[in-house]
């Protein structure tokens, strides 16, 4: 697993750095730093996932293949993206509620 972190949209809400110290580290003025080079080590990668996620601002991201050997999205698979936009047209497939 690879991860990425945009240091300009943290808020510096301080959740990374708490669940995956060994990889996030808080500047004096409480906004996230990467750690190391973004290669996540496999026993870490539950605590790394969890940094990511808790992110209130979606400041961390993962790059790269999936775990399960799946493309990612964004890596260019065979299949056609916009088949699973979703639409208004097809808002009763995915639940869109107003």
């Amino acid at each position: 697993m690879r991860i990425r972190l945009d240091r300009t949209v943290c808020d510096g809400f301080g959740a990374c750095a708490k669940h995956a110290p060994d990889y996030f580290s808080l500047d004096d003025w409480g906004y996230a730093s990467l750690e190391g080079n973004g290669e996540v080590a496999e026993g870490d990668r539950d605590d790394v996932l969890r940094a990511l996620l808790d992110c209130p601002v979606h400041a961390i991201t993962e790059w790269g293949e999936h775990h399960d050997g799946e493309p990612h999205p964004r890596s260019g698979g065979a299949e056609d993206a916009a088949e699973h936009l979703k639409t208004e047209a097809n808002e009763a497939e995915w639940g869109f509620t107003r």
